[in-house]
């Protein structure tokens, strides 16, 4: 079964374009599902049953996995069997009655404009790690890009006289501006603190790890966190956490919907729109609490 996962990883990396991310996910996901079935004497994927799937499923449900991981699991799955049957390799999709649980959609967790910039403030930009996490968090939040997007930005996508980075992520490139506190921090960043990581290495990564190299989504979490702490944020803060206070200081301050959405690079609007329901909670929160004649 090993050679059909890794056959169908091929195939969404060549033909599909996936991200590096989707890859390993799919392949995390597939590689537990064929384990459970190793232990149930089936080691081909002609011999799977529809029952064995199900059963899969009821499974990890068990194992109090998050509803959301069962989903992406039920997808991954399907994904799989319906490129097995498009192949011919098996005689019908027997995934088609996989249904995932209902997933609760959880209200994102934004910071106020408050403790965005006490979180901002927090790097001591004396040193070049200063100077290097505090153009990263200042990035993160003017773009609102993804955190995979941020580790992996190159020299040329960052535009500095016209104050705009250069987005790509599954073949897609979009263009986000930036303003003027986020260029001098960039450029604060390259004039003084590059240089000192690099050690003579030749690397078109802008931000790079203490050694020189591509920094790890990790390891920037583990620096956001430090800094969340330093400044007395409490609540568990990620790198999201800044993308969407991002589209949510957006929305609050009059941008509209439209213009959010191609620069968070939403497929559907759908997506940006919570957001905005983010910002009437909230409008309706502060009237309840401070208008005299409630």
């Amino acid at each position: 079964m090993e050679n059909a996962i890794q056959d169908f990883i091929n195939y969404l990396h060549r033909t599909k374009k996936a991200s590096r991310n989707t890859e390993v996910s799919y392949r995390r996901d597939l590689r537990k599902m064929a384990q459970f079935l190793a232990n149930e004497r089936v080691d081909e994927v002609s011999g799977v049953t529809p029952t064995q799937l199900e059963a899969y499923i009821l499974y990890i449900e068990r194992e109090n996995f998050a509803s959301s991981t069962v989903s992406r699991s039920v997808a991954s799955i399907r994904a799989f069997f319906q490129y097995l049957f498009r192949e011919g390799l098996i005689r019908e999709d027997i995934s088609e009655e996989l249904h995932p649980p209902r997933v609760e959609k959880k209200t994102p967790e934004i910071l106020s404009v408050e403790e965005v910039d006490l979180l901002l403030a927090q790097p001591d930009t004396k040193t070049p790690k200063g100077l290097r996490d505090r153009a990263m968090l200042e990035l993160l939040y003017a773009s609102g890009m993804r955190v995979s997007e941020l580790v992996h930005v190159r020299l040329s996508d960052i535009n500095l006289l016209l104050g705009y980075v250069t987005c790509r992520e599954s073949g897609k490139e979009r263009n986000i501006p930036f303003g003027n506190i986020c260029k001098k921090a960039l450029s604060r960043y390259l004039q003084e603190a590059r240089e000192s990581f690099l050690e003579g290495k030749d690397t078109d990564i802008f931000f790079t790890n203490c050694s020189g190299g591509t920094m790890s989504r990790q390891g920037f979490w583990k620096m956001l966190k430090g800094y969340a702490a330093s400044a007395g944020i409490t609540g568990d803060i990620t790198p999201h956490t800044l993308r969407h206070s991002f589209a949510a200081h957006m929305l609050q301050n009059g941008a509209d919907i439209k213009s959010v959405q191609e620069m968070m690079g939403h497929s559907d609007i759908s997506t940006t729109q919570v957001y905005v329901s983010l910002n009437a909670n909230k409008m309706r929160d502060v009237y309840m609490k401070t208008h005299p004649r409630i």
